[in-house]
């Protein structure tokens, strides 16, 4: 069964579906109402002359399998270029197929290819089922760092902040 999935980089034609997708996962975690990304923001900034992400669509019998987007990362205590997923979804219907894995595997690819020597991503502290799919993958929890965030009008007041 798993010889059946393909994988290939997303084009503009696929914004919607990315979109869909990413939906999907926001509503699969209850979390849907954070949702607020629209078709058109995944078609103006995952395309173009300077893309800020990349998605891979796994494909079963031309069927929309799953998804993995990413970008490039940089560690300058490793001093090395890395690859950071951002999202991995895969329909229900394909879960148990390895579809996850191997949408993994070609990120980790394709970064490598361009220099990239490791992979990051976090996980949702509730999501127990996708961080033992992540252990039993060898991608293991990080317990030395923490994730911190500014965002929404306090991004906007702190970036227009003068400093004195």
């Amino acid at each position: 069964m798993a010889d059946e999935v393909t994988i290939r980089v997303a084009g503009p034609g696929d914004a919607e579906l990315i979109h869909k997708a990413l939906v999907s996962l926001a509503r699969s975690r209850g979390t849907e109402e954070k949702m607020v990304a629209s078709v058109p923001d995944v078609l103006s900034h995952g395309f173009g002359k300077d893309p800020a992400f990349e998605t891979l669509i796994a494909e079963v019998d031309r069927v929309f399998a799953g998804l993995c987007l990413s970008f490039a990362s940089f560690s300058t205590w490793r001093g090395e270029r890395g690859v950071y997923v951002q999202d991995l979804f895969v329909e229900e219907a394909f879960r148990g197929r390895r579809v996850g894995e191997r949408l993994l595997c070609e990120a980790a690819r394709r970064g490598r290819r361009k220099g990239a020597r490791y992979l990051r991503l976090s996980v949702d502290v509730e999501n127990t089922k996708a961080q033992s799919f992540y252990e039993r993958l060898g991608i293991s929890h990080s317990r030395d760092e923490q994730i911190h965030m500014i965002k929404g009008e306090e991004f906007e007041a702190f970036a227009e902040a003068e400093q004195n």
